[in-house]
């Protein structure tokens, strides 16, 4: 148990259980740090005092925490983990707030779907490529002026700013069932350039996830991104698309942006449904 200052009503250190892990495909095991209670601390601070500490709660000197971050202001993403259990961003993760919730210890865990690189930093390039693979982005052709585009109707900037809003911090697809975590080993003589295709030839057969969904959804509805629709709708339509989707709606439930992914992905099959009706009136 936390030992309670009784002059302040507030816990005078505070137990941090981690999960670490020395490098890819190596065992996990746990370690128990102990730091000073200090008010309004998130949960990247709390990793800050525990890497400048680098010693257990038994006294034994350890290599620091390894964990990635970057705007500490819940906008680039990279500082997904396991917080006591639920998948979240590390930095609006109040230590306040999470005493509350069990007051003996907070529990840092990697997310569960990508591949470990050490402690709690994890490998999400297949999160990136899913979003190559519904080309989540808007194409040109050139960079000279050309104009000015297509006006936007106001319901559609209201249906498309939400989505916009994705950072592809991968808090979706970690609690999504569908979202199997895919982590090969790499054979004897294989060159990096094989690995990878193989890797990629993997991650192409799962399901690319509700953030590719959605994205998908935000760039058909651009008045320049729709004129590749098609090609994402077909890439929709193909193995690990929509059609894996199990509807759980985990992803809109710990989604930190609050993204109405399931509206998107709702979306997604309606349309996957008439372009795959019209291809067949196509042959």
């Amino acid at each position: 148990m936390i030992a309670l200052d009784p002059d302040a009503n507030r816990p005078k250190f505070i137990n941090v259980r981690v999960k670490r892990q020395d490098g890819p495909g190596k065992e996990p095991y746990w370690q128990l740090f102990k730091i000073d209670y200090e008010p309004e601390l998130n949960v990247i601070t709390v990793l800050q005092r525990i890497a400048a500490l680098s010693e257990t709660s038994d006294g034994k000197k350890v290599t620091p925490v390894v964990w990635d971050c970057g705007c500490l202001e819940e906008v680039c993403g990279a500082c997904t983990m396991q917080i006591n259990g639920r998948v979240r961003q590390s930095c609006s993760a109040l230590v306040d707030q999470l005493l509350k919730d069990n007051a003996d210890e907070i529990v840092l865990e990697p997310m569960s779907k990508f591949p470990v690189l050490r402690d709690l930093m994890v490998d999400r390039s297949r999160l990136f490529k899913a979003l190559e693979k519904v080309k989540a982005w808007v194409p040109v052709d050139s960079y000279y002026n050309m104009g000015p585009g297509e006006r936007q109707l106001r319901a559609a900037q209201e249906q498309n700013y939400p989505l916009s809003q994705c950072m592809s911090c991968g808090c979706c697809v970690d609690a999504c069932p569908q979202y199997n975590k895919i982590e090969l080993t790499r054979k004897d003589g294989e060159t990096d350039e094989e690995f990878r295709r193989r890797e990629e030839k993997a991650w192409d057969q799962e399901f690319v996830g509700p953030h590719a969904i959605s994205q998908a959804m935000l760039f058909n509805n651009h008045p320049t991104g729709k004129s590749i629709a098609g090609e994402r709708l077909d890439a929709l339509t193909s193995p690990g698309g929509i059609q894996a989707c199990g509807n759980a709606q985990n992803c809109v439930a710990v989604c930190p942006k609050e993204i109405p992914l399931t509206t998107s992905i709702a979306r997604a099959g309606r349309a996957a449904t008439i372009h795959t009706i019209k291809k067949w009136f196509e042959k």
